[in-house]
């Protein structure tokens, strides 16, 4: 009998990401290299405060949105 391994998954500004038990907010910003001084995080419409990003935790199948904000003149 074969196994199948099953990927879970997130997306993330529109696109899968694999998700992992216990992710977070920071652990998706770390393994994106996402270091940008201005972002806002979204989680299935919530907006998460950036002192949050630590401690909240992104579930199989969520929608997660991080968005670089940029500033012109």
């Amino acid at each position: 009998m074969n196994q199948v391994e099953v990927i879970q998954i997130i997306k993330l500004n529109g696109r899968d990401f694999p998700w992992e038990a216990g992710m977070t907010v920071e652990d998706i910003m770390n393994k994106k290299n996402f270091i940008f001084p201005k972002i806002i995080v979204k989680i299935n419409n919530q907006h998460i405060e950036v002192e949050d990003y630590p401690t909240t935790i992104v579930n199989d199948g969520d929608n997660v949105q991080m968005i670089h904000l940029l500033a012109g003149g």
